[in-house]
């Protein structure tokens, strides 16, 4: 497997994230996966770290479309987060927040919308 795509090694994902997410998940029930969570949870790693549309996902971790309907489940129900924490705490991950507000960053001129119409004096 190419290091490029799989940042964290097969054995530390089932050591280390892989209870996490079937912990959280048996509730739910449901058939097993086409994509394995290892594949995904690289997927993810690579999407967030170049920033880039989720249909230019590289075909080495599978359909897009899953990928991205497993990160949005993970995100909403706190999984994403929860597995962040956990790699954080062991210090295999550094998580930095940014705050960017409209003081930070400049905006278009047709980024306020449209001028609004005064009214006419009869």
């Amino acid at each position: 497997m190419n290091s490029r795509f799989y940042p964290i090694t097969e054995d530390k994902f089932n050591k280390l994230i892989l209870p996490i997410i079937i912990e959280n998940t048996k509730k739910f029930g449901g058939r097993p996966p086409k994509v394995s969570h290892y594949k995904c949870f690289c997927a993810i790693m690579k999407m967030l770290a170049i920033s880039i549309p989720w249909r230019d996902c590289p075909e080495e971790y599978g359909n897009w479309h899953t990928i991205y309907t497993r990160f949005n489940r993970w995100s909403e129900n706190g999984l994403l987060w929860l597995i962040l924490y956990e790699l954080s705490q062991s210090k295999l991950i550094s998580i930095n927040c940014v705050f960017i507000d409209s003081t930070t960053v400049k905006l278009h001129r047709h980024g306020s919308g449209s001028l609004k119409k005064k009214e006419s004096k009869v």
